[in-house]
């Protein structure tokens, strides 16, 4: 039975594009690493932009009250 492949950690997709960003900054790769920092690196964002949907679903669920949305204010600091 085929297992599905588990979706990476959102953190480490962001570290690993962190680090790639870094390394396309630094103008030390040739053009063709370049370009390949370049794919993984749209590749990770993909990644994190799915799991970041899948996350605001799952709140949208968790906030949905008689079909509907109801908003809930976000205190950044409760006690200021």
């Amino acid at each position: 039975m085929a297992r599905k492949k588990a979706s990476p950690d959102f953190e480490q997709s962001l570290a690993e594009l962190q680090t790639l960003v870094e390394r396309l900054e630094t103008g030390e790769l040739s053009l063709e690493d370049s370009l390949t920092a370049f794919e993984q690196g749209i590749r990770l964002t993909r990644e994190c932009q799915t799991s970041l949907s899948q996350a605001e679903q799952k709140v949208r669920v968790l906030l949905e009250r008689d079909g509907e949305i109801t908003d809930a204010p976000f205190e950044a600091d409760p006690e200021a």
